[in-house]
């Protein structure tokens, strides 16, 4: 006969979270490092009340405080419950998927906050566990404080818009329910396709609901993340297709550095002289010094990259999505008779381009493609035409690092510094604007941890509560965040975070009074950088065209406990970041640069349609000049 220990709904959920572990190549660890909250209306005496008892329960028993008990859960509490959940996505980001965090909100606001998170996660498949609080299952008091009342369905809650972020939900509204649908859930998580945002909606009555469950509920579960084999027959058939190809060229998505196929990626490249582009996800999935490796392609890649995407006979994506960036909104790839050999674990993803398709692992698939292609080489023209690009590329790459651009430097010159500066382990974090476009094109990854970019959802305000999470992930590393002012005026409620749990961390911020990258792409799509500047309102042309808003982000963060240091220069910036690697403090480094670049040569498309009619004379000549670049277009049939 089954024996049963009688707990909440809450209580039991922190246990077996505190119970399930991940396993993968022989290496095991526990699945949950801690659970993000906000514990407020709906959640305090509920769930809270669950990891406040297991933390008490592992004290009592003796376990150290520095240590975590078996029943227990690391908490930590946030600022804003999107934030929460960004910190989340880029811990498991910096844990390859293998380890994640649970995140909490209370009813109402608190958890529909999280749903911009939950979208995050979920576009760029990377696990994170949502628990947000919902109404009372048992509409007694109804309607409750802060509830949604849905005329045409009582069941309805603010909670039900997780569900298309989410790849897995449900609304434990009775607690047996969660005896089949936790593990669902932590299914789902640790599904190589399927992961992304999870969601377990609880009702607070449920919350704090006693029921009797099993034991063996609460026994150590261990979840395999497999890696599936590429099929014989599949890897046969793409071996067919490189063959033949004279022009071939790899784009490394996200995929390698999940599997940790780097290694394998660049003994590919040397086995068979295929050069490596990399997208904003891949970057680092092969070294940029490696004599194959040519850097960023699509609309925000180097023109090496792309000027070899343009000739390609025979693109291998390996474990891409193929973002409108990556295919510069589907130019990039202009040989007329191209050919697509895909590898990626979703066949959904294997499938786009009319490819030839390899569903598997990345690691696998490479090692089985290299033993296929054995004495396939390109030959020695390619290969050099491949060397001179790249080499070429880099002049322009020194030349972007070291401007001397005065009277304020372009951010690139920042960016060189950085670069220059950060040891090869250390992790780099950005998200939105003009610097990603910079980033992919210039920044010389050498790891596969060092570049952390989040682009596809490019979420402003992703890069501080993404410090937070990398440098939890990654505790030996430097972990500096660039973001600009922006960015930083989203979510800079977690720097009270990061002071409150000692997280040393290091925050770049670009202050340039303004959108750069939308203010560039306004200009050069005939809207005159329309509302993309930080001024204050004229009273003269009732436009924002005024003064610099006095937004003063160095007092600010100085006054949530950071270290703040501002530089001028990049000789200044030199210094303030030895400083800030000295320190045992969070660090903000605040610069000012131009605001107007310049930026790298751009040497591809994106397709942002402009106005068909209009009476602005600049957005005539840019419709002009749109359906001009829009001929190149093309779909992969």
């Amino acid at each position: 006969m089954s024996t049963t220990i009688r707990l909440t709904v809450g209580q039991a959920l922190v246990r077996f979270l505190a119970h399930q572990f991940t396993e993968r190549d022989g290496q095991t660890q526990r699945m949950f490092a801690g659970m993000f909250g906000i514990f407020g209306h709906g959640y305090v005496l509920g769930l809270g009340q669950g990891v406040l008892q297991a933390h008490q329960e592992a004290r009592d028993a003796g376990v150290p405080v520095d240590q975590v008990g078996p029943d227990e859960l690391p908490y930590i509490l946030s600022r804003n419950e999107q934030a929460q959940v960004h910190a989340a996505v880029s811990y498991a980001r910096t844990k390859d998927r293998l380890q994640m965090w649970a995140c909490a909100a209370s009813t109402g606001p608190g958890s529909t906050n999280m749903i911009t998170g939950a979208a995050l996660a979920t576009i760029d498949h990377i696990p994170v566990l949502l628990l947000p609080s919902d109404m009372f299952a048992s509409r007694l008091p109804d309607p409750v404080l802060q509830q949604l009342e849905h005329p045409l369905g009582p069941d309805v809650t603010v909670n039900d818009a997780f569900r298309p972020v989410s790849r897995y939900f449900d609304r434990i509204s009775r607690p047996e329910q969660l005896l089949t649908s936790a593990p669902q859930a932590m299914r789902v998580l640790t599904d190589v396709v399927e992961t992304g945002a999870v969601t377990l909606s609880l009702p607070q009555d449920v919350q704090a609901e006693a029921y009797d469950w099993p034991v063996e509920f609460f026994a150590d579960r261990v979840w395999h993340v497999r890696r599936p084999a590429p099929e014989p027959a599949a890897i046969a058939r793409a071996a067919e297709v490189i063959r033949a190809a004279k022009r071939p060229l790899v784009v490394a998505g996200g995929g390698v550095i999940y599997s940790g196929a780097s290694e394998e990626l660049r003994a590919f490249a040397s086995a068979t002289g295929i050069p490596v582009a990399d997208t904003q996800a891949g970057k680092g999935g092969i070294n940029w010094d490696h004599p194959l490796a040519v850097g960023g392609v699509g609309a925000t890649g180097n023109d090496a990259a792309n000027a070899l995407a343009n000739e390609a006979d025979v693109v291998i994506g390996v474990g891409t999505r193929y973002e409108d960036f990556t295919t510069a909104s589907n130019t990039v790839f202009a040989h007329p008779d191209v050919r697509f050999v895909n590898v990626n674990v979703a066949a959904f993803d294997a499938a786009k381009r009319s490819a030839t398709m390899v569903v598997a692992d990345a690691r696998e698939a490479l090692v089985a493609l290299q033993a296929a292609l054995a004495g396939y080489d390109t030959d020695a023209t390619y290969q050099g035409e491949v060397l001179e690009r790249v080499a070429q590329w880099q002049k322009v790459t020194e030349e972007c690092y070291h401007r001397d651009h005065t009277p304020l430097p372009a951010q690139t010159e920042v960016f060189g510094a950085l670069n220059e500066l950060m040891g090869d382990d250390d992790i780099v974090i950005n998200a939105a604007g003009s610097m990603p476009g910079d980033l992919q094109a210039l920044w010389r990854a050498r790891t596969p941890r060092g570049y952390h970019l989040e682009y596809g959802y490019s979420c402003m305000g992703y890069e501080i509560p993404a410090a937070l999470g990398a440098k939890l992930a990654a505790p030996d590393a430097e972990v500096v965040a660039i973001v600009g002012d922006g960015g930083y005026q989203m979510l800079p409620g977690e720097l009270a975070t990061i002071v409150q749990e000692r997280v040393k961390v290091i925050l770049v911020v670009l202050q340039n009074y303004g959108f750069s990258s939308i203010g560039a792409l306004s200009e050069s799509r005939g809207s005159q950088r329309f509302a993309t500047q930080y001024r204050m309102r004229n009273p003269q042309t009732g436009m924002l065209d005024g003064d610099h808003v006095p937004v003063d982000i160095a007092a600010n963060a100085e006054s949530f406990g950071l270290q703040v240091l501002v530089a001028r220069t990049i000789d200044d910036f030199k210094a303030a970041y030895a400083e800030a690697v000295a320190s045992d403090r969070p660090t903000l480094i605040h610069i000012e640069t131009d605001l107007f670049g310049p930026n790298p040569p751009a040497s591809a498309w994106w397709d942002v349609p402009v106005s068909e009619v209009s009476t602005l004379a600049s957005t005539q000549r840019a419709r002009e000049d749109y359906l001009q670049a829009k001929a190149a277009q093309r779909t992969y049939l």
